[in-house]
């Protein structure tokens, strides 16, 4: 638990020393967005060095609508993305990117830039995931793992939030109620499918939850986002901490064209027992909502 509040201060200190966000106040309704769509491409020919011929697209919604009324403050998030990649010498086309994420955070006025709040989050992904291997004969094959809603994970709970404008905001939850959902038919011996027992469809824990989100220009055209979320769950071993951090930095070219980088890592025991990575980067379209 030390460790958790630990992580969520640094991260805290890290954006009020970069970041320089107006507490601009404006009520009733304030919406906000972007689609954007990333291409990456290579080519090769008689390239004596090596190299795969490849192609790769990633397709995302990042929409926002927020209220704002005296004592109360509602935010809502919706993130969406998918992504495919093509390589000549692969028989399969492999995601690079599959998500569907929700989150609100409901708080009435306590003091200043606190509130009293209570949260949702749910997130699980749109099709299939595999894992990849080689037959016998070194033939690559895929066996399906994840699917909607498996995972699928919803968490809620009362805590303290601290907002000093839509750029700038974290969230303390010490008693989160979350609960994980799959498809039965996946569960694995020991609880090696998310933590769900085999036969099972679903797993209930309790803990504490804290979430932030810091979004500032690093210079002219680039702007960095930052989302990074923790939880320590009570009930199983509290000391390992399941962390997603997610950085995205826009570098603007014109109105509808821009260098994107996406970095993001997850760790949490119950999928993998390790960091898991992913990294995008490419020329990307956007347009406003």
């Amino acid at each position: 638990m030390k460790k958790l509040l630990l992580l969520s201060l640094m991260f805290f200190t890290y954006t009020q020393l970069f970041a320089q966000e107006k507490n601009e106040v404006k009520e009733g309704w304030t919406t906000n967005g972007t689609i954007s769509f990333i291409f990456n491409q290579s080519a090769f020919e008689n390239w004596i060095s090596g190299g795969e011929n490849n192609l790769a697209g990633n397709l995302g919604v990042n929409y926002n609508f927020n209220y704002l009324k005296k004592e109360i403050n509602w935010d809502n998030k919706i993130t969406a993305s998918y992504g495919l990649t093509k390589s000549k010498n692969s028989e399969f086309e492999k995601k690079t990117d599959d998500r569907i994420i929700f989150n609100s955070i409901l708080g009435k006025k306590a003091n200043n830039l606190w509130y009293y709040s209570i949260f949702l989050n749910f997130d699980t992904q749109f099709t299939t995931g595999y894992k990849y291997s080689k037959d016998e004969n070194g033939k690559e094959i895929r066996t399906e793992f994840t699917n909607f809603m498996s995972p699928a994970n919803l968490s809620f709970g009362p805590g303290m939030l601290w907002k000093k404008s839509d750029n700038l905001k974290f969230n303390l939850a010490p008693a989160t109620a979350k609960l994980i959902l799959v498809d039965k038919l996946f569960t694995l011996p020991n609880g090696d499918y998310y933590g769900v027992e085999q036969g099972k469809s679903s797993r209930f824990e309790l803990g504490f939850n804290a979430s932030a989100y810091a979004k500032f220009s690093i210079m002219e055209n680039v702007s960095m986002e930052n989302i990074l979320n923790l939880y320590a769950d009570y009930l199983g071993e509290p000391q390992n901490i399941d962390l997603d951090y997610a950085m995205n930095i826009v570098m603007k070219i014109n109105k509808y064209l821009s260098t994107n980088l996406t970095f993001q890592t997850i760790y949490n025991d119950n999928a993998f027992e390790g960091f898991q990575i992913r990294e995008v980067f490419g020329i990307g379209i956007n347009y406003s909502l």
